[in-house]
């Protein structure tokens, strides 16, 4: 779908001016100022990122409570059950917790539940089991801060439950021995965004200090510590929290870490994944080739092969494991791929593509565990609220569907203004899920669509592009991307700059590449200057651009490429339109000292 390109636009001497307060290149100073940063002691926070900065845990609230009591259990040789999510998130959060306990000589196990069959989170029915098989304490990752009647059963059975999660709470808190949440009622910790394994990693970082009865850790906690470092960053990328603050410190100094002190099951992931062949890690090969094999365990219902994968000890379970659940995630892809295609034929013929507010897809058999990953494509491709409803083949069982929004709407409230065609629902405003009998999906589509007309106030939702500056390709050196990549790492609330090029050709036709032929390479070239561009998923370029005969503008993300040892940029292509009136100079990118030392020789 056409999308509306928006220029962030600065004054040059601004530019020059903060490059000159804050001692960094233009190209950088640019990029700070399109985010909001002028002043030089967060500009310098921000870029050094140090290890250091980052807050002493017993500030995070509950952790100084938590901490006490879980060592008080472990010298008590008191049967402890670290419960877990089923996401990345809760997977890595639960592997931190369960191996420092066991480091720390706990009577520890793992329990996470099955997405397929359990209910998310902390389940009375899980629970009962627990306490059957004598565990007397429960410490939760990722989950807990709502379950009211979960925490008062734990009271009945005298098993006492610690809550660490990061997920927006209600007025009533569950009456836990402890909580642990950087939100807490009754604290000020000023920062909100630490993902479930942020809070385990600063938890297990507590007892690692009351262990050693001092700031300064022994030897063999240290080196604990750098492993949970890299699985916290892991479950921070994944989780998609602000890249910014702590988060940013942990992943900056985790993707440094991660070769060499990254645990058995993480290095043979990323051997697995040939990650372990690159000399410089992203946050992107976290978000693209990591997470997503770690969630497809849990779509799956393995996730407890993946808290097995980055806490075993053993290399050779470790390998195995890995190749595992390497195939679980090409088993995740062709489930996503054979419904995306299924939705979206259902969305052309049932839908106004361009006009419908909302679409409502539901077909028999699709699989549950993937039907989240299908509405966030298919909501991020035609920029519309999607909900994606997997039908029981049997026809026995209520339907299960999932919402994304992409932001357009605030989707949990959209499902509340329609609860009387539901079972029920939760989520938030951008993400949500629901249960339905089958005989009430029509009404549902009706009411759904209507309620996000009314939100939209009639408009249709026009997908954006916000533009960093114009670039030509001759600026598209290793220097200048290795100058841009001071800001990384890249992701949530600190996206990889975007810039655009214009009167651009073709060198060669585009052609399409990847599994399934579904996403497009292509040479451009711009004045005597040729680039490759890949476009992820969107092979129906291919077609419409090699039929094109003119010059055309292009949106892009610029990447360092790195293979067999060489590197080299490469331009991830987001969106192209036939060539318009060149942009404002003010939209421009600012030359770096290199190129602007290079233009006086």
């Amino acid at each position: 779908m056409a999308k509306q390109w928006l220029f962030k636009g600065h004054d040059s001497a601004a530019i020059l001016e903060l490059a000159k307060k804050s001692a960094v290149e233009p190209v950088v100073a640019q990029l700070l100022l399109n985010r909001g940063m002028t002043e030089h002691k967060s500009i310098e926070t921000f870029l050094e990122a140090r290890f250091s900065d980052l807050r002493e845990p017993e500030l995070l609230p509950g952790v100084q409570a938590a901490s006490e009591r879980i060592f008080a259990a472990i010298q008590a040789k008191t049967p402890i059950t670290v419960y877990g999510d089923y996401d990345a998130d809760g997977m890595t959060g639960t592997s931190i917790l369960f191996s420092c306990l066991r480091l720390l000589g706990a009577e520890v196990q793992y329990y996470v539940p099955n997405r397929l069959e359990d209910s998310y989170g902390l389940s009375c029915d899980s629970i009962q089991k627990l306490a059957q098989r004598g565990r007397k304490m429960i410490i939760s990752v990722d989950c807990g801060i709502g379950s009211i009647k979960e925490a008062e059963l734990c009271r009945e059975l005298a098993i006492d439950l610690i809550i660490t999660d990061h997920h927006r709470m209600s007025e009533q808190l569950p009456d836990a021995v402890v909580i642990v949440h950087p939100a807490l009622p009754g604290y000020n910790y000023p920062f909100h965004g630490l993902c479930g394994a942020g809070v385990a990693f600063k938890l297990a970082w507590a007892l690692c200090q009351h262990a050693s009865q001092a700031k300064k850790v022994s030897t063999a906690l240290r080196e604990f510590l750098f492993q949970a470092t890299t699985l916290a960053a892991l479950g921070t990328v994944a989780d998609v929290v602000p890249l910014l603050d702590e988060n940013r410190i942990i992943v900056r100094h985790a993707l440094k870490l991660m070769q060499q002190h990254g645990p058995l099951g993480l290095k043979a992931l990323m051997k697995q994944t040939k990650l372990d062949q690159k000399s410089t890690l992203t946050a992107e090969d976290i978000a693209f080739t990591l997470a997503p094999r770690l969630n497809a365990a849990g779509r799956l219902g393995q996730a407890q092969l993946g808290i097995e994968l980055l806490t075993t000890q053993d290399p050779q379970r470790a390998a195995v494991l890995a190749e595992y659940i390497d195939r679980l995630n090409g088993d995740r892809k062709s489930l996503e791929r054979s419904i995306v295609i299924a939705a979206t034929k259902q969305a052309k013929e049932q839908f106004d593509i361009e006009n419908d507010s909302a679409f409502v897809l539901a077909g028999p058999g699709w699989h549950l565990g993937v039907i989240g990953v299908v509405a966030s494509q298919l909501s991020e491709k035609f920029h519309r609220p999607v909900v994606i409803i997997g039908m029981d083949s049997t026809g026995q069982k209520p339907a299960t569907g999932s919402a994304r929004s992409q932001g357009i709407i605030d989707l949990h409230a959209a499902l509340h203004q329609c609860q009387d065609h539901l079972l029920n629902y939760g989520g938030h405003a951008a993400a949500a899920g629901l249960r339905i009998e089958e005989r009430n999906i029509a009404a549902f589509r009706d009411a759904f669509s209507e309620v996000v007309s009314t939100q939209l106030t009639g408009q249709k939702p026009i997908a954006s592009l916000h533009i960093d500056a114009e670039a030509t390709f001759k600026q598209m050196n290793l220097h200048t991307i290795s100058t841009i990549e001071r800001l990384a790492p890249f992701g949530a609330s600190n996206p990889r700059p975007i810039l655009v090029a214009s009167n651009v050709e073709l060198a060669d036709p585009a052609k399409a590449m990847g599994s399934g032929e579904r996403h497009m390479s292509v040479k451009l070239a711009q004045y005597g200057a040729s680039m490759r561009a890949v476009a992820f998923g969107q092979a129906e370029w291919i077609e419409p651009l090699n039929n094109h005969r003119g010059q055309i503008d292009v949106a892009f993300r610029p990447n360092i490429n790195e293979f067999n040892g060489m590197k080299r940029v490469e331009l991830q292509l987001l969106d192209w339109r036939v060539a318009k009136i060149p942009i404002n100079p003010s939209h421009k990118l600012q030359p770096s000292e290199v190129e602007k030392a290079n233009s006086v020789r």
